[in-house]
């Protein structure tokens, strides 16, 4: 058995606007207030203005109500200082990576906020590479968005609309087949789809098209406001129904934005992104392109995934939840795969940020080409109770500071002992402290979530 552990902690930098993936929020209200918007917009045109880059930008959205309007306002802000920018439309995040890099823009802006109701909305701000901007340079840019709103309020910015060029999304799917390999097929086989009435929604049919499956696409009408409503990946039950009614061979749900992928086996079994990594450094070693025996996952990893590889002589690095902080451990230890419990899943020699429609083409190439079904390849991956509880908070104070919330803590740790793991960390997009607790035993890991729970809610719980 792996040694336990305990962690607390928060996001690698501490920023105020930029969480673990952007910039996230109520849309209309702070920090998606209209003149927050405009001014993340002229702030990322200075910035790239600073670096000497290229004056154009790319800016990607999901189908919510509000997307158009923020992505509109960006625009507005970035035209301020002489900045171009294109507007590619509803596109996955992934695909907004993608395009920025390979069609040589400076910066991609992504308008989302993944698995979140519509109401919320997001920002997200990819590099001239494709990669997430480093944590040091989202905080200089929110430096300058905090000094530029205290300079007086925006009285009114210029409104304006841009057509979206529908060939940039093209060239995207061609990526996606092209990557995913053109010689594979899965002939008679059927998969359900579930598109969490997002961005995969305009994308689905075209890249699962002329592999031999029935395809059953569900839930990919988004209209503004449908968006993650008890479907997609946060809601998996709703696949599984339909996976077992279909008798399917195998389910695939995405998220808001289509990021991430899970999967329902035809017996009902869900994969998550644990069981994705298994199954792909299993398939990587096996190809001989699996680098340095390494899968980088997150201190929320199962650690039943972390004891199937052990016993394959594979090794399991943990990185901070996101998978920017995946893609930064990747790129230390030298290795190409690696991803989170939710579906993030990074084939880094392919990508350059996880990619749900990506993960899913993989995961059917391993199929097609071992000749396995789902069950089969995920055997021998022990899943270890885990729950995690979502306390909200009136603030971030350092758990460090809060006396009774350490001694549960480490109280909960020293019970369970070296079969269970302890993790509470602050989320980095919401007023929410998040305890995960895993064992061996169900009914301790909920007792003690339970009473951790209980003691940050009596220092710092939201009343």
């Amino acid at each position: 058995m792996a040694p336990s552990s305990v962690r607390t902690g928060n996001t690698p930098m501490e920023k105020r606007l930029f969480g673990t993936d952007g910039i996230r929020g109520v849309a209309g209200e702070p920090p998606l207030a209209p003149a927050t918007v405009f001014a993340v917009g002229v702030c990322i045109g200075q910035y790239l203005r600073s670096k000497a880059l290229n004056q154009r930008v790319l800016i990607g959205e999901d189908p919510r109500e509000s997307s158009r309007w923020i992505a509109e306002t960006v625009a507005a802000g970035l035209q301020k200082v002489n900045v171009g920018t294109e507007i590619v439309g509803v596109i996955t995040t992934p695909g907004l990576a993608y395009l920025t890099a390979s069609e040589r823009f400076a910066a991609g802006i992504m308008i989302s906020a993944s698995h979140n109701p519509y109401r919320d909305n997001g920002i997200k701000v990819f590099s001239a590479n494709g990669f997430k901007l480093p944590d040091e340079d989202e905080l200089e840019i929110e430096r300058a968005i905090f000094a530029y709103r205290q300079g007086g309020p925006v009285l009114s910015f210029p409104g304006f609309s841009i057509e979206s060029n529908p060939v940039l999304l093209k060239r995207y799917i061609d990526f996606l087949r092209q990557a995913s390999g053109l010689e594979w097929t899965l002939p008679g086989q059927t998969l359900v789809v579930d598109c969490a009435n997002g961005s995969a929604s305009a994308l689905a049919k075209d890249v699962f098209a002329e592999r031999g499956m029935q395809l059953k696409i569900r839930s990919d009408q988004p209209n503004g406001r449908n968006i993650n409503l008890n479907c997609g990946s946060l809601h998996l039950e709703t696949l599984r129904q339909a996976v077992l009614e279909e008798k399917a061979d195998l389910g695939v749900a995405f998220d808001g934005d289509a990021d991430r992928a899970l999967f329902v086996t035809a017996t009902g079994r869900i994969v998550d992104g644990d069981g994705v990594l298994l199954i792909a450094s299993r398939y990587l070693r096996q190809q001989g392109a699996l680098r340095n025996g390494v899968v980088v996952g997150t201190v929320m990893s199962n650690l039943g995934l972390e004891l199937a590889l052990a016993r394959e002589g594979l090794k399991l690095l943990r990185a901070p939840v996101g998978d920017k902080y995946v893609l930064e451990e990747l790129l230390r230890c030298g290795a190409n795969l690696g991803g989170e419990q939710s579906g993030h899943i990074l084939f880094l020699d392919l990508a350059t940020t996880g990619d749900g429609l990506l993960t899913a083409l993989q995961m059917l190439r391993i199929l097609a080409e071992k000749g396995q079904t789902l069950d089969q390849l995920v055997e021998g991956l022990e899943i270890f109770p885990q729950v995690i509880r979502n306390v909200r908070v009136r603030e971030k104070v350092p758990l460090e500071t809060l006396p009774q919330v350490m001694e549960q803590i480490q109280t909960s740790q020293q019970r369970l002992g070296d079969h269970g793991r302890v993790l509470v960390r602050y989320s980095g997009t919401e007023p929410l402290a998040r305890v995960m607790v895993e064992a061996t035993d169900a009914a301790e890991v909920e007792r003690h979530a339970a009473a951790i729970a209980r003691a940050i809610e009596e220092d710092i719980g939201a009343r």
